[in-house]
């Protein structure tokens, strides 16, 4: 198998797993951050996020996208196998033929398959084209009109620098981010309130490791498939976010469980629960709180 054959088939396979994060959801991921909510008896919260939101489909998705076209819309050639013995051995220049035909019979198909995954990325971003250069900034502006998001700066290649801030009853459950006609399937951080008083905090979006981050293990496959063809320039161009953070808890109620390594430390503010988070966290933060005595 030649180097351009190897490279045209790992912008395909990369194309067709970013298509199937979308499809999941898996389309966020922090990066440099500090955050906190703080919970308090009674059922009042406040919740912030300040650092780094990066967004897949508005870094590589629209690059992989063009790259996988151009790869589809060029011969390339297929081992082939002995009937009998099925080893491989050299192509004839009949069975090249039969491919290649095979191939330009198949073009009007692998034409509506890239107008189905055009749309389908288009529809999992509520109408935005991660092709289009303004896509970015309408992205930001709809995140600026929803409440806690004070301001959003996007800095190039799908990241942004976001400032959040939300405070009320937990009447509810509440989950970070959510954001306007996108699905909220790869939340950051989940506060569910039960029944007898309990809130049980989740942080999925915190634990790359833990979680399986399909995100984060496509982008490296993707750069380590790509390097062995390309060189190291390109690790670079689709290596993931630096995940570096703190998540902080800060409560009067009781803290029931948690998976801390240090457990609760007392602040004027109240107990407080603390994750350094890196790339080498093993658990997503998690807590059980009473708030009602």
């Amino acid at each position: 198998m030649t180097i351009a054959t190897t490279i045209r088939r790992t912008a395909m396979a990369g194309f067709a797993s970013a298509a199937a994060l979308l499809l999941t959801g898996c389309l966020l991921s922090p990066g440099v951050f500090t955050s906190q909510l703080e919970l308090r008896k009674g059922g009042s919260f406040s919740y912030t996020y300040d650092g780094e939101i990066y967004l897949l489909a508005l870094s590589k998705l629209a690059d992989l996208g063009n790259a996988a076209e151009d790869a589809a819309d060029e011969f390339v050639e297929q081992a082939c196998y002995d009937d009998e013995t099925f080893e491989e051995h050299p192509c004839t220049e009949k069975e090249l033929a039969q491919q290649k035909s095979d191939w330009e019979q198949q073009a009007e198909q692998r034409k509506q398959e890239r107008e189905r995954e055009a749309e389908m990325t288009r529809a999992m971003l509520g109408g935005i084209d991660p092709a289009d250069p303004e896509a970015a900034q309408e992205f930001a502006e709809r995140l600026q009109r929803q409440a806690g998001w004070e301001s959003v700066e996007y800095k190039g290649d799908g990241l942004f620098q976001v400032n959040f801030r939300i405070a009320g009853k937990l009447d509810y459950d509440f989950v970070f981010p959510t954001i306007e006609r996108l699905p909220t399937f790869n939340f950051f951080v989940l506060a569910a309130k039960r029944d007898n008083g309990t809130v049980r905090i989740d942080a999925p979006g915190f634990a790359p490791q833990s979680s399986g981050s399909p995100f984060r293990e496509m982008m490296a496959g993707m750069a380590g498939a790509t390097t062995a063809s390309e060189g190291s320039a390109e690790q670079d161009a689709l290596s993931a976010p630096e995940l570096n953070g703190t998540f902080r808890i800060v409560t009067d109620g009781e803290i029931l469980a948690n998976n801390t390594d240090e457990g609760p430390v007392e602040t004027p503010d109240g107990s407080m629960l603390e994750w350094k988070v890196t790339k080498r966290t093993q658990v997503a933060p998690t807590a059980l709180i009473k708030l009602v005595d």
